[in-house]
């Protein structure tokens, strides 16, 4: 995994966006990530882990923090944005944290939800977006990286506190450290799953020793008191030997049950001989008292029957008179029912009378007759002139609408001529406010114009000032490279002055007995030069004269960065004052010719008061412009109301003329009908009341004269039925037609006396056949019956009978209930034997797993086993560094020996090769710490990659920890740091010390300003 770009925006200290290209400070391999306390240099690795991740790493993620930048303005919203190759992949991502934003419309804030966004780079086709995708971003990139959050701020972003507290910790710190990187949860869930599956078996035995328990439970319930004489069961669930007591004291209780079963049998077939004697005694009891009350209720029966015989005699005459009186029933009908047609009849007579004139009340049927037709006839005679009413009628409805269509034409020409009036006013209105719009939208053209431009110096100035503060920068940097160059060519000068001076004991050392001098060419060489004091070497003048060409190098380097700065900041105060380039360059020079400083222009408030005053402007003529297209569409709609109206008020007066001969149409032919009805309604209000009127009579006349006819009808048919009834009376032997009514008795009477007749006559033939029987008299003339007492005797003998067969059957339920709880009992048994064996073997492994186990010799659990196996490899890649930078003094060793009562398993050691003694890593130095502390985790980080698949890590970051090293140490520190770049690494060292400033030349450095902090890059 290599990173490319960081872009940061209101995150953090940083109020404003920030760029941090970690291609260029990667290019060297080794950087610095440098600047004040408090600047926001671990804010730059809080990003990065923010990015990849979507969350800071978890010491600085505490709950309610807030990642927005207090510095940043409200309309800027906070965002980080990570551009990196991984997995062959270049990839863009881009978070923004839940934050609030002002409200689009009003005062005030909304919570702006969580937002990420992930582009992937394709050759082709440039960037391509992937996903906006909380869940699926963070599933991808953790996939790619094939590590955690928590991996990767310990691999990546190397935080050498945590690994000094590492060394110097416990066991148990050390495994929540490995375990959380290496992830060996699943063998701390195969170790919880052994101890669950423990308990389960231990949970399965016990459950099973308490159902066999429970059985003998049972067991003892149902033998009762036979239970007391077996030895009672004293094992616990669990215990050994608890299945076997069960089995043997069940076996003793059902014996003991058979022989109680075998004695109620002997009772129960004594107790059933006497119970039948006892009731055959008792049946012959109650069949003799049985006849004896049958033989006394005959008598009292014919007693009874014979007073009842007189009345049975009355009866039996009644029934016959009444059958006689049936012959004459049709015509007593007849004649109710011709008596009660003419009262109805007589009554409708007098209704319809009553209704009719004095002079009609005696009037015969053909007189109502007559006058009926003549009142009809009448009647059809008044078509005409409901026709001239019904006209004379709608006549007075067109009347009135003409009047509301009168009414409604004069309001519309009052609103027209109201409206027209102000038309010129309005007209003119319109039209200024069309020309006022189209001279603003000339305004705002113009203005538009001059905003760019305004704008453009506006940037250009802020750049300038931005250039100037670097432009300091720059010149104090030349200034202290041309220091730096000036003593370093003195001391260059200074050794090989030096070294020119002992040139010749330089030259003696090399000389050999027997060959020629290089200098005079002698063989002989009696007296040759010796070294004095301070000799300087070759080597020594050679590398001070490299030095002295780094220093030329540097300083050359410095004077073309500030020229560069100069001119950037000449074409930004150019741009300012909005003059050319080339004119702002020649000022420029000619201005530090002269040893003065170029005008710089207008000042950065200066034009952003100008570009506000503009931008002011230009919105308000843009607002007004902006209401051209409302101003013509207004003016357009009042045009066309102006017609409308015209055309209103001409429609209302042509109608106005020609209603008026309308009604005067109307007014001539509602006189003539009007003379014609007054004729026709006489004293009535109109034709209809007088046809309703005649109706009435009609009707009333027609009813009259056939009330008269139906009550003559009546009268006759009624005297008819006194005829006929008179004669049916003589025929059946009654005097008088009202003698035959009194002798009529109605079905339900004539039943009635039936029913009783038949009873009696029943109930006399019942008697007479009881009255033979032999037994009943008999059983009469002997001695009273007494079957209470042969019952009481039964009932003894029946309760002897119960108690045995009650007895007889609970032993035979006690025997089948013992029975039945020993075979459940031998089963139970027969299954606990696998489950015991089962729970057996589990308990053997978690015991092993968890340490307890006698067979786990240094009470290792199976977690700290395989974080042991780790924290062994971590050492092992550790101690390859370490060496280099101990200059080969320190080893890191892992131990699994146990301390104290504690288990064993996470110990580490260091091994001092100058005293050949092993000890504890936490007896370490300050600076000691630190480097052990840093190997650790180098190696940590080689064991984890190589743990999370192999994805090569191109960018690490070291936090803090180097000011508490020798300048030796140090250099061999940064020495093993540099040779991560023999794989192609770039390792980002986060510090403050002022040495490292001097040791490592790429550097980005965090300022910390009132506004907010801001990066830097230093390349070279």
């Amino acid at each position: 995994m290599r990173l490319h770009r960081l872009s940061i925006t209101a995150f953090g200290p940083f109020g404003a966006t920030q760029e941090v290209d970690f291609d260029a400070l990667s290019s060297a391999g080794l950087f610095l990530l440098h600047g004040p306390t408090g600047a926001g240099k671990t804010s730059v690795l809080d990003a990065v882990c923010f990015a990849l991740y979507g969350a800071v790493p978890g010491a600085r993620q505490s709950p309610g923090a807030s990642l927005r930048s207090d510095h940043a303005p409200a309309d800027l919203p906070t965002e980080v944005q990570l551009e990196l190759t991984v997995g062959g992949r270049r990839l863009e991502v881009t978070r923004s944290p839940a934050q609030p934003r002002p409200k689009k419309r009003g005062d005030g804030f909304t919570v702006e939800k969580a937002q990420s966004r992930l582009r992937g780079y394709d050759p082709e086709r440039g960037w391509q977006a992937l996903s906006k995708s909380h869940q699926e971003i963070g599933e991808e990139l953790t996939q790619l990286i094939g590590m955690s959050r928590d991996q990767f701020c310990q691999v990546v972003l190397l935080p050498q506190g945590d690994f000094a507290r590492f060394l110097r910790a416990d066991a148990e710190a050390r495994g929540k450290l490995l375990g959380r990187l290496f992830d060996t949860r699943r063998f701390a869930a195969v170790e919880d799953r052994l101890a669950e599956l423990r308990r389960g078996a231990e949970a399965k035995v016990t459950a099973a020793d308490e159902r066999i328990l429970a059985l003998a439970q049972r067991t003892a319930q149902a033998a009762g008191p036979v239970g007391a004489e077996a030895t009672p069961i004293v094992a616990r669930p669990g215990e050994p030997g608890l299945a076997e007591a069960v089995l043997e004291w069940a076996a003793i209780a059902r014996s003991t049950a058979r022989e109680r079963l075998d004695i109620a049998h002997a009772v129960v077939t004594a107790a059933e001989g006497r119970q039948r004697t006892a009731r055959h005694a008792l049946d012959a009891e109650r069949e003799r008292d049985r006849l004896q009350r049958r033989y006394e209720e005959t008598r009292r029966r014919s007693a009874a029957l014979e007073e009842r015989r007189p009345e049975h005699d009355r009866c039996q005459e009644r029934l016959e008179r009444a059958r006689t009186a049936d012959r004459v029933a049709p015509a007593l009908d007849l004649r109710e029912e011709a008596e009660r047609a003419h009262r109805r009849a007589a009554d409708d007579l007098d209704r319809a009378r009553a209704q009719l004139p004095p002079d009609l009340a005696d009037a015969g049927p053909d007189q109502l007759t007559e006058l009926e037709r003549r009142f009809r006839q009448e009647l059809g005679g008044l078509e005409s002139a409901r026709r001239a009413e019904a006209r004379s009628a709608e006549i007075d409805e067109e009347r009135d609408r003409l009047e509301r269509e009168s009414r409604a034409d004069d309001a519309t020409v009052r609103d027209a001529d109201a409206w027209l009036a102000g038309w010129d006013t309005v007209h003119a209105g319109l039209r200024e406010r069309i020309a006022t719009a189209q001279e603003a939208a000339t305004r705002a053209e113009q203005l538009a114009g001059l905003l760019a431009p305004a704008r453009r110096r506006l940037d250009a100035a802020r750049r300038r000032e931005a250039l100037a503060a670097e432009a300091d920068t720059a010149r104090e940097a030349l200034a202290g490279a041309r220091e730096r160059a000036l003593g370093a060519h003195e001391t260059w000068l200074g050794l090989r002055e030096r070294r020119l001076r002992d040139i010749a004991a330089e030259l003696a050392a090399g000389l050999v007995e027997g060959a020629p001098c290089t200098v005079c060419g002698s063989a002989e060489h009696p007296a040759p030069a010796t070294e004095g004091d301070g000799h300087v070497d070759r080597a020594t003048e050679e590398a001070a004269l490299t030095a002295h060409r780094r220093a030329e190098e540097a300083r050359t380097r410095a004077e073309q960065a500030l020229g560069l700065v100069r001119e950037r900041h000449a074409a930004a105060a150019a741009e300012a004052r909005d003059a050319e380039p080339s004119s702002a360059a020649a000022a420029a020079a000619a201005a530090a010719d002269a040893g003065t400083e170029p005008d710089p222009g207008p000042s950065v408030g200066e034009l952003r008061d100008l570009v506000e005053r503009l931008t002011t402007e230009h919105a308000g003529a843009h607002r007004i412009a902006a209401g051209t297209h409302a101003a013509r569409e207004a003016l357009d709609a009042a045009e066309r109301e102006h017609l409308k109206r015209l055309e209103l008020r001409q429609e209302a007066e042509r109608r106005a003329a020609a209603r008026t001969s309308r009604r005067e149409a109307l007014d001539r032919e509602q006189a003539v009908l009007r003379d014609e009805l007054a004729v026709v309604r006489g004293d009535s209000g109109s034709v209809a009341a007088y046809a309703e009127r005649l109706t009435r009579r009609v009707a009333l006349l027609a009813d009259a004269a056939e009330a008269v006819r139906a009550e003559q009808e009546a009268d006759r048919r009624r005297k008819e039925a006194d005829g006929r009834l008179s004669d049916a009376a003589f025929r059946a032997g009654f005097d008088t037609p009202e003698a035959a009514a009194a002798t009529l008795l109605d079905a339900s009477a004539q039943r009635e006396l039936q029913h009783r007749i038949d009873a009696w006559q029943a109930e006399a033939a019942a008697v007479a056949e009881r009255r033979g029987e032999r037994d009943a008299r008999e059983a009469a003339e002997q001695d009273p019956a007494q079957p209470a007492a042969a019952q009481r005797g039964f009932e003894a003998a029946e309760r002897l009978l119960r108690a045995a067969s009650s007895a007889r059957a609970a032993a035979e339920e006690r025997c089948a209930e013992l029975s039945r709880l020993s075979r459940e009992a031998a089963d139970e048994v027969r299954r606990l034997g696998p489950v015991r064996q089962e729970y057996e073997r589990i308990a053997r492994l978690a015991g092993l797993a968890a340490g307890t186990s006698a067979d786990n010799e240094r009470k290792m659990r199976l977690e700290a086993y395989v974080l042991a196996a780790r924290l062994e490899q971590v050492a092992a890649a550790a101690t390859a560094r370490l060496l280099q930078m101990s200059s080969g003094r320190y080893t890191l060793v892992h131990s699994d020996a146990r301390t104290g009562g504690r288990r064993a398993g996470l110990g580490l050691h260091v091994v001092d090769a100058w005293t050949g003694s092993e000890r504890d890593t936490a007896t370490l130095s300050g600076g000691e710490t630190f480097f052990a502390s840093l190997a650790l985790a180098l190696g940590l980080a080689d064991v984890v990659t190589e743990e999370a698949g192999g994805v090569r890590l191109d960018t690490l970051f070291i936090d803090e920890g180097f000011g508490s090293l020798d300048d030796q140490t140090l250099d061999e520190v940064l020495d093993v740091l540099d040779s991560l770049r023999e794989r192609d690494r770039s390792v980002g060292i986060v510090s403050h010390v002022a040495d490292l400033r001097r040791r490592i030349p790429v550097r980005l450095e965090v300022v910390k300003e009132r506004q907010g902090s801001s990066v830097r890059h230093r390349l070279a």
